[in-house]
């Protein structure tokens, strides 16, 4: 297995053997979009020996997949909705996650379920703790998560001071993910099984086969062009939690066997597609990809990238955004690691730990405006600040905000030309656009890798037999190390003066890929130190996030790898002068292209910022654009 390391060189080899496909070499497979769900693509595909390649409008994550609730769960709310398969096939994919898969990086996390009567409310909500519990038990494994627990009002106060609770509550425990990290570190692990990765690339049109030919990817092709751009990234998110929001088809495949009955053209009927243009967005070029299939993992850009592909098939799909902000942890007094889950009267509210922040969100509301810059109101922020305050001891105000971001859940809706209910099921849907492409929208965060096995599966249903899906036991890069020995742990403290706090956040971001963050240190002792005005990270963090995890611009960095966009009241702002002076030289800055690099992050976070003192998503979208350097 390769390094998977992604460099500007690797990117630029990446590009190079993607430009050499052609009609008589095409890839087996092409996935357009980055976010979760495309990476668990590229990275299923991979696995079974096929020839992969993926790319993105923008960064890795840098849609939705980067702006969720940041949870692996089940979906409690789901169980109230009698969606039983989901909830187990959800709390199927946690336990592999945080065992298996992504033990450094899926970590458990407790949550409180406060009451709002002593009697009916626990007897009603308690019974579905148990079957919670119940949904998790995989014969012949332990398991990953303690059962639930009953508290009362003086045990709940015990464990969660700053929570308001007259009838207790009931104690469960779920799991949490940096959702960028996951991202990038699926795209790296899939660069590690062969796959060919690019980001800042858009798709800016699709190829053809020649109308004589029977749609084959040896056929001659005929470009379909267009001035729009690929999604940035899958977008999955979960309709309770951001990134585990829109659910909209099924993970039993029944949107595929619905396509599947009606032959391999399914509703598509066209001109098969046989690969797309691409433009690097780092050099002005564009080059054409061949490909046997292509996926479209794409979120709220599925529509426009379907649009490009000529054909007047697919899946439609509105957006509906979700917001989250962040509050010093010593806002909210509560035992560490412990969050809150409630009900509010339109979505559900989270209380999460957060490092030494608490994540806190999350609102439903239609987003219709562009789907390229998703921004907070302060309206926003008061539904949220006003959702949490109704179960704090304590209120929080506007000034104890750190941060606030915005994402958008993809809903899948039902194909205006057909009443077939079966196409679209409850968790995931997948379509066929045209011959030779085929659409991926919905589910959640936490079943990216069900998602991805089936669209891997839908794309190769005219195969018989195809290779199966090997993800279920293959680890994420870095999984093989999740503690640090204590004589490890003890030179690591003496040699760069590390608490333990410090080494356990690194070991939950790197696990054993630690190794190659301390070779810099090593080569360049100076980058053991903290990045100034993100103290929270090191030097060596901003070159590590250029040199092996993809990052080509200071945004890449800055929000997407090192996550200012959370933690840092002003976005990263006073890092990225720091920053930048670290990572130019890896990515061939001049002095004016450094200089432009920083007034464009700068712009871009006071537009960000500017919109969130609006009322409307129409008048933010309209601050954001006067500022902003789109």
């Amino acid at each position: 297995m390769r390094t998977g390391r992604l460099d500007p060189a690797a990117r630029s080899r990446a590009i190079d053997a993607l430009a050499r496909t052609s009609a008589a070499t095409p890839l087996d497979i092409l996935v357009v979009g980055g976010g979760v769900t495309g990476a668990g693509v590229a990275l299923d595909a991979a696995t079974r020996g096929l020839r992969v390649g993926i790319v993105d409008a923008g960064d890795w994550a840098s849609g939705t997949s980067s702006k969720s609730s940041k949870l692996v769960h089940g979906g409690l709310r789901y169980l109230e909705m009698l969606d039983f398969a989901l909830v187990a096939e959800a709390l199927c994919e946690r336990d592999l996650l945080l065992t298996t898969l992504a033990p450094h990086l899926v970590r458990p996390v407790s949550f409180v379920f406060p009451l709002d009567s002593p009697v009916a409310d626990r007897a009603y909500i308690g019974s579905g703790m148990t079957l919670y519990d119940a949904m998790a038990i995989r014969p012949g494994t332990r398991r990953a998560m303690p059962l639930h627990r009953h508290l009362g009002p003086r045990g709940l106060r015990s464990r969660f001071p700053g929570l308001r609770t007259e009838h207790g509550g009931i104690e469960y425990g779920d799991a949490q993910v940096d959702d960028a990290r996951l991202t990038h570190t699926l795209i790296r692990t899939a660069v590690a099984h062969g796959a060919v990765a690019a980001n800042h690339a858009p798709v800016t049109g699709y190829l053809h086969a020649s109308e004589s030919t029977d749609g084959a990817a040896g056929g001659s092709a005929t470009p379909s062009n267009s001035d729009g751009e690929s999604g940035s990234d899958g977008r999955d998110t979960g309709r309770a939690s951001g990134g585990d929001t829109g659910r909209a088809s099924g993970a039993d495949s029944s949107a595929g066997r619905a396509s599947d009955a009606e032959g391999p053209a399914g509703r598509g009927a066209g001109r098969p597609i046989v690969g797309v243009r691409v433009r690097d967005e780092l050099t002005g070029e564009e080059f054409t990809i061949h490909a046997r299939h292509t996926v479209l993992a794409t979120g709220v850009w599925t529509e426009r990238q379907q649009q490009l592909t000529g054909s007047s098939a697919g899946l439609r799909v509105l957006a509906s955004k979700g917001i989250h902000i962040t509050v010093p942890r010593d806002r909210i007094a509560a035992d560490p690691g412990l969050g809150v889950i409630t009900r509010t009267e339109t979505s559900v509210l989270f209380i999460i730990p957060w490092d030494e922040l608490w994540l806190i969100g999350t609102t439903d509301t239609p987003w219709r405006e562009s789907v390229s810059h998703p921004l907070v109101t302060a309206e926003d922020i008061e539904r949220v600040l006003a959702n949490a305050n109704a179960v704090l001891s304590e209120p929080l105000e506007r000034t104890d905000v750190v941060a606030a971001y915005a994402g958008l859940r993809p809903l899948v809706q039902p194909p205006a030309d057909s009443d077939d209910s079966t196409r679209v099921s409850r968790e995931h849907a997948i379509e066929e656009v045209a011959p030779g492409a085929s659409a991926i929208v919905g589910g959640k965060l936490t079943t990216y890798r069900v998602m991805a096995e089936d669209a891997v599966d839908f794309a190769l249903r005219a195969r018989r037999p195809h290779p199966r899906s090997r993800t279920e036991s293959v680890p994420l890069l870095g999984a093989d190390i999740t503690e640090i020995t204590g004589p490890r742990r003890e030179r690591l403290r003496a040699a760069h003066g590390w608490d333990d706090a410090r080494l356990g956040r690194l070991l939950r971001r790197y696990g054993s890929l630690l190794g190659e963050l301390l070779d810099l240190i090593d080569e360049r002792p100076e980058l053991a130190e903290p990045l100034p005005g993100a103290r929270e990270h090191l030097a060596v963090e901003a070159v590590y996030a250029v040199r092996a995890e993809g990052a080509v611009h200071l945004a890449d960095v800055l929000h997407r790898r090192l996550r200012c966009d959370l933690a840092c009241a002003d976005r990263g702002v006073e890092a990225a002068r720091a920053t930048v002076a670290l990572i130019a030289p890896d990515l061939g800055w001049d002095a004016e292209a450094t200089a432009a690099e920083l007034r464009e992050f700068t712009a871009e976070v006071a537009a960000q910022r500017a919109a969130e003192r609006t009322r409307t998503d129409a008048e933010a979208v309209a601050e954001y654009a006067a500022r902003s350097r789109v």
